[in-house]
């Protein structure tokens, strides 16, 4: 197997390393509930579950 005939710097493998980090997701605000949530995503208001700022599922009442 090859190996590397230098030591590769900290500051050489530093740069290479600079464009790995993972993106920060992007996230909208709900209109009706004010909710944050990632867009074209299904979201949960207090047990209610929210699409496109629409009541989908209602938190069933618990007698």
């Amino acid at each position: 197997m090859p190996h590397p005939k230098r030591k590769i710097s900290k500051s050489r493998r530093d740069k290479r390393r600079t464009h790995d980090k993972a993106p920060l997701p992007t996230l909208t605000t709900c209109k009706t509930t004010g909710a944050i949530h990632l867009p074209h995503r299904a979201y949960t208001v207090d047990g209610n579950v929210y699409y496109n700022g629409k009541l989908l599922i209602e938190k069933a009442a618990v007698a």
